[in-house]
């Protein structure tokens, strides 16, 4: 009697878990309630890339991730997933076919084959309150935060490129602020009269790679994923310090904060799920350790 009590209660738990759906219509819907798509730059191309063919694709599952690579694509298939979230587009550059000799053209044929959808929010996602940028700039206490440049086409206040704020701590404590908010190594190029006790009053920020947004923008620090080598040194010549995170490792970190957003808004309908082989392609060895995981590798 006791075991097959605790069998009903086994299955009526399963039952309770299981979602129930959503159309991709509303699921799309719903994405672009949060991003429109027409706040995405010019160049980009956002949105529904992979409509597989089915008249009504229910999305039971999505999964979440900032590069879509065919190690996500495997696992996407592996935990069932029929619609994948790629922050960064995955199709970009137009495709003239679609075979198995590029990795691209082979992602594409299999969610074409496997039915999952593939939606790409990019720069959308950039600027937009709440967003990439914003996620990236709660890092530090902040004051009177704004984007660096609003959107011309948009008249909806806090949409736009980057953010800029005040606030009052020393470079280290930022960059420890920093480290912590992306659970990774930084690189940091100190401005020319900085040191790690230099007190920083405004920071700017872009996820990515944002030397062309942050180019001569007057503040103390600049926090992005990446710049070259002559963006730092104008930084450092005007006496900025840069916190450089990796490109992707200056977005991904926001999957976490957006996943429970999206839970909400579909009400717990699709389960959601974070990407465990989205990495950032690039991997720092520390000097003291680069020898020894060398050999044993």
């Amino acid at each position: 009697m006791l075991k097959g009590a605790f069998q009903v209660k086994r299955v009526a738990k399963y039952f309770c878990t299981m979602t129930t759906g959503a159309s991709l219509s509303r699921i799309i819907s719903l994405l672009e309630a949060f991003a429109p798509i027409k706040y995405a730059e010019s160049w980009d191309n956002v949105g529904l890339l992979i409509e597989p063919h089915c008249k009504s694709l229910n999305i039971n599952k999505i999964l979440l991730t900032n590069d879509l690579t065919e190690p996500v694509m495997q696992e996407a298939i592996e935990k069932s997933t029929n619609m994948i979230i790629a922050y960064h587009p995955p199709i970009f550059a137009p495709l003239k076919r679609i075979i198995q000799a590029d990795w691209k053209q082979r992602i594409v044929s299999m969610c074409l084959a496997e039915s999952i959808a593939v939606y790409s929010p990019h720069t959308a996602w950039d600027v937009v309150p709440g967003g990439i940028n914003e996620w990236l700039a709660c890092a530090l206490p902040y004051k009177n935060m704004t984007p660096i440049r609003l959107l011309s086409n948009c008249s909806e206040p806090n949409v736009g490129l980057g953010r800029i704020f005040s606030t009052s701590l020393m470079l280290k404590e930022a960059i420890a602020a920093v480290q912590e908010h992306i659970g990774l190594d930084v690189h940091v190029a100190f401005g020319n009269r900085h040191t790690l006790k230099t007190k920083i009053i405004t920071v700017a920020v872009c996820a990515g790679s944002g030397s062309s947004l942050l180019r001569g923008v007057k503040a103390d620090l600049y926090i992005t994923g990446e710049m070259s080598h002559h963006e730092l040194i104008e930084a450092n010549q005007n006496n900025v310090s840069v916190i450089l995170c990796n490109h992707s490792n200056s977005e991904r970190g926001f999957l976490k904060l957006f996943q429970t957003k999206l839970q909400e808004i579909l009400k717990n309908d699709c389960e959601i799920i974070i990407s465990d082989k989205d990495t950032d392609p690039l991997v720092t060895f520390p000097k003291a350790e680069s020898k020894s995981q060398i050999e044993i590798s």
